[in-house]
């Protein structure tokens, strides 16, 4: 008879589950092959609590016992305690989908490549400022909300679950059921882990896995990769997008759309024909002039604000406004209420987020750029000349693409680290390009000097690497943090030297 949970990785979903595993009265084993300190700290307070722990190796006959196996989202697929398990058809679970079996309110269930954590954190945000108590967590970060299982011993729990979920987190989905589940995009990532495109949407599929004709799904309606994901998954399809004519429904005659040609290597466009200006639009979220704009399930439309009232910058975050609106509206929230949180919310860490201005050159931090789609969006969003610094560690990515919109918006281009000898010649590949391009050896903070001694006034320097951290920091907003205080460094310099000539 098989009893108890075992709990594979102790990071902080993994020593959330156990938490909440513990509290629920269970008998709780939690392995990790990780030893360090941080990990020590974990599992001494785990062990005051009750759990058995082990560090620095799996025992599979114990965890072959148990009556759950919760796996934690960075222990990959290929690992040898997985390929055990799934060799021998043990079936094991994700934190997040641990941690819903024991939610009292609805859930709204965020995924994607890009855009998921600032929706996520908006999405709550609307539902707080419009009066319903709503929790966030998931796979936003510990600096922003907590783990999922963190979220189910809320007292009093909360009338709305708010879930950022990475694809490593929808892999083990067996029952998760959202009420209400968002895709704000689909592009490459993840390829150093996954070993195709197609098994990365594959995960991020599971989504609709436990879908019901009471289901709500807000999806990305300008991407057809995204359109085509849940199949035939039933429930209400409710679109976001800048134009209006991608939040129809589409034809069911099997013609493709056009746009399909700019989804290589994505779902199959046979799902996603062309949209039908016949049909009878759900409700949808979308831009009328520099208008913010709802169309309510009556077909009312209505404004939510103006573009310009928004303080996220780039054209990336107008859509993650509107698909925050949608969703804070299909969950009961008034229009008037949505307007004002709009206008109310603030960019979060580490996404393009303004660090200062110094000398007329605006110093922004995108670190939680870590693939080439965000960094695009990011580049593409300037409104101003760029010195960009794009590298990290290499996910195996192809850069070429990054190209274009660079040509567009950028004046320099400073490549670092790991992956800057491939970014190098990848872009070198694409032909001749009208901006300045750097390859800098000797480290991240040596190419931020680089970068900020080629600015000019009115420039923005843009950190949107396209790739990881892991090749120099712990995690992006490492990165991030130590790009912002370089940034301050470097203008308590100028303030310092310039008072050195006041007095001198």
């Amino acid at each position: 008879m098989k009893a108890g949970v075992a709990i594979l990785g102790l990071g902080a979903s993994g020593d959330a589950a156990a938490r909440l595993a513990l509290s629920k009265g269970d008998d709780v084993y939690v392995s990790e092959l990780r030893t360090d300190s941080a990990t020590q700290e974990r599992a001494r307070g785990l062990r005051e609590l009750g759990a058995r722990v082990e560090l620095g190796s799996h025992d599979l006959a114990r965890i072959e016992t148990a009556g759950v196996v919760v796996v934690s989202p960075g222990i990959p697929p290929d690992s040898p305690v997985l390929r055990h398990l799934d060799e021998g058809g043990w079936p094991w679970i994700t934190e997040p989908e641990f941690a819903a079996r024991f939610y009292q309110g609805s859930l709204i269930a965020i995924t994607g490549t890009n855009g998921k954590t600032t929706t996520a954190a908006l999405v709550a945000h609307l539902l707080n400022s419009g009066g319903l108590r709503a929790a966030l967590g998931g796979n936003v970060g510990e600096e922003l909300a907590p783990a999922a299982s963190a979220l189910a011993l809320l007292d009093p729990p909360p009338e709305w679950y708010v879930l950022e979920l990475s694809s490593f987190q929808l892999a083990g989905v067996q029952e998760l059921t959202p009420d209400i589940g968002m895709v704000t995009s689909l592009a490459p990532d993840h390829l150093d882990r996954y070993p195709d495109l197609a098994s990365y949407y594959a995960d991020k599929k599971r989504l609709f896995l436990n879908a019901n004709p009471e289901s709500l799904w807000v999806l990305n309606g300008g991407m057809d990769a995204v359109r085509a994901l849940p199949g035939q998954a039933p429930g209400r399809r409710c679109y976001f997008a800048l134009d209006v004519s991608d939040t129809l429904p589409v034809r069911e005659d099997g013609r493709a759309h056009p746009s399909d040609r700019d989804e290589p290597g994505g779902p199959s466009s046979v799902d996603s024909g062309e949209r039908d200006p016949g049909s009878t639009p759900d409700a949808g979220a979308f831009l009328v002039g520099r208008e913010l704009t709802l169309r309510l399930a009556s077909g009312r439309e209505v404004s939510v604000g103006q573009v310009d009232g928004l303080s996220l910058l780039g054209d990336h975050n107008v859509m993650n406004a509107l698909a925050a609106a949608l969703t804070a509206s299909l969950a009961g929230v008034s229009v008037d209420s949505i307007g004002k949180g709009l206008a109310s919310f603030k960019p979060l860490p580490h996404r393009m987020e303004p660090v200062l201005e110094l000398d007329g050159v605006l110093w922004v931090n995108d670190s939680k750029a870590t693939n080439v789609e965000a960094a695009r969006s990011a580049v593409e969003s300037l409104k101003r000349p760029g010195v960009v610094l794009l590298g990290g560690k290499d996910k195996g990515e192809t850069f070429g693409s990054m190209v274009a919109p660079l040509a567009n918006r950028a004046r320099v281009v400073v490549l670092y680290g790991e992956a800057a000898v491939r970014l190098e010649g990848e872009l070198k590949a694409e032909g001749t390009f009208p901006f300045t391009l750097l390859r800098v050896d000797g480290g991240f903070e040596r190419a931020v000097s680089v970068a900020a001694d080629r600015a000019q006034s009115g420039d923005v320097l843009l950190l949107s690497p396209a790739c990881s951290s892991f090749d120099e920091f712990r995690d992006y907003r490492a990165r991030g943090e130590r790009f912002a205080e370089l940034a301050h460094g470097r203008a308590r310099a100028r303030s310092q030297d310039s008072s050195s000539k006041e007095r001198s």
